[in-house]
């Protein structure tokens, strides 16, 4: 997908389960979805509200990452490798966990 496909999938997404405030929400990227959305950051699968979408490349990621934390989402724009191209959103609650 490219950026502007990424930005519109998760705003409508927030929008249609009325979670716009960016500051409850957290962005970042991953090369493993399960690993990092449903491992590091103990996102439940089944219960908890996020998205993830495939970027066409690193820099995409990376762009739409920048866009949402300019935003005000959490997170940080160091994480990640060159093979990071799948965006991640979560709500965070008080299960979630945020990187160090």
């Amino acid at each position: 997908m490219n950026c502007y496909q990424i930005v519109k999938a998760i705003e409508e997404y927030w929008e249609k389960h009325n979670k716009t405030n960016p500051k409850k929400l957290y962005i970042g990227i991953t090369s493993n979805v399960n690993r990092r959305l449903f491992g590091f950051h103990n996102v439940d699968e089944e219960h908890n509200l996020w998205i993830h979408c495939p970027a066409d490349n690193i820099r995409t990621a990376r762009m739409v990452e920048k866009y949402f934390l300019d935003l005000g989402m959490q997170g940080g724009d160091g994480d990640g490798n060159d093979n990071s191209t799948i965006v991640y959103c979560y709500k965070v609650t008080e299960y979630t966990r945020k990187r160090p």
